[in-house]
């Protein structure tokens, strides 16, 4: 059974910064590309980041050049460093991936950035 389980999301002044982990069990990790996405209160689900069993990395342009998104293939984790945090980047922030013809996705960690 492939499981995703966040943490690391907290409150957080604006300017400041996060990091976020993803750790994934049930699945040949290293072999997989994983990412992240985020839910505003009454907005869709969007794409953050993502990496790849090679770790290539690709940003939403909201993100770029705040967030970095890396792996740990020893440790089966996904990280998100988030710095420069802006109001706007409050949301739900889910990791996820693609594993025998499904997506799988985590449960979630809230991150609210103070103004």
């Amino acid at each position: 059974q492939v499981q995703l389980v966040e943490s690391g999301g907290g409150l957080v002044q604006a300017g400041g910064s996060l990091r976020l982990s993803c750790a994934v069990s049930g699945t040949i990790f290293s072999a997989n590309a994983m990412a992240w996405y985020r839910q505003a209160p009454g907005k869709i689900r969007e794409w953050v980041a993502s990496i790849n069993s090679e770790s290539t990395t690709n940003y939403a342009d909201s993100v770029k050049g705040r967030f970095t998104i890396s792996r740990d293939n020893a440790r089966n984790t996904v990280y998100l460093q988030m710095n420069s945090l802006k109001p706007e980047d409050t949301a739900v922030y889910y990791c996820n991936t693609y594993y025998n013809s499904r997506f799988y996705w985590g449960k979630g960690t809230q991150v609210t950035v103070a103004s």
